[in-house]
């Protein structure tokens, strides 16, 4: 069975979760293509494929424009083969944060499932599987204005403030746990098992 794999970042997190499942799936025998959208061939064969994932971080309040416009544009091939969708967000973040108050993390989880509802909308795509990521601050990326507004999001959710360096928050056994699905789940989809 083949798969592909289709993301697209801004600081890199979650071009490296693309990988971290790329590399997972192969270790389940997938053979996997990774594409980032933004360089990503306007001509894919579609037919070499039997699945797809789709991994977009949010960036104030909305997935990046350009996994949008791929997705409106390639919706029902992602449709067809039961395509899930990876939402890198730092609300996750906040929703997975044991030391949180209970309401906080319920906000932050449902700041997280409003992000994708307004992706479902802005791009009529159901995905098959649909599984929120925690992202990263990388303070050390972001310009002086994106520093200050990052900071003072971070400060609100109660994440750390200290931009002198970066933050890491995905929580990797998770996504460990939906790679072995999605490889056991794709291959009873192609009849490979």
């Amino acid at each position: 069975m083949r798969a592909v794999v289709f993301y697209a970042t801004r600081e890199g997190q979650t071009r490296r979760i693309a990988e971290h499942i790329a590399s997972g799936l192969r270790a389940h025998q997938v053979e996997v293509d990774l594409h980032n959208v933004k360089t990503a061939s306007p001509s894919i064969d579609w037919s070499s494929y039997g699945w797809a994932c789709v991994a977009a971080s949010v960036h104030a309040g909305h997935h990046e424009p350009e996994m949008i416009a791929f997705v409106r544009a390639h919706r029902q091939a992602l449709e067809r083969l039961g395509a899930a969708f990876l939402s890198v967000t730092l609300s996750e973040a906040g929703a997975q944060d044991v030391r949180a108050p209970k309401n906080q993390r319920e906000r932050s989880a449902a700041d997280a499932q409003r992000m994708i509802d307004v992706f479902v909308q802005e791009t009529g795509w159901r995905p098959d599987r649909v599984l929120p990521v925690a992202g990263a601050l990388a303070y050390s990326q972001y310009n002086f204005i994106i520093r200050w507004v990052m900071k003072r999001i971070a400060r609100k959710a109660g994440a750390p403030t200290d931009t002198s360096r970066d933050y890491e928050f995905t929580d990797w056994r998770t996504l460990d746990r939906f790679i072995t699905d999605a490889a056991l789940g794709a291959a009873m989809r192609t009849g490979t098992t």
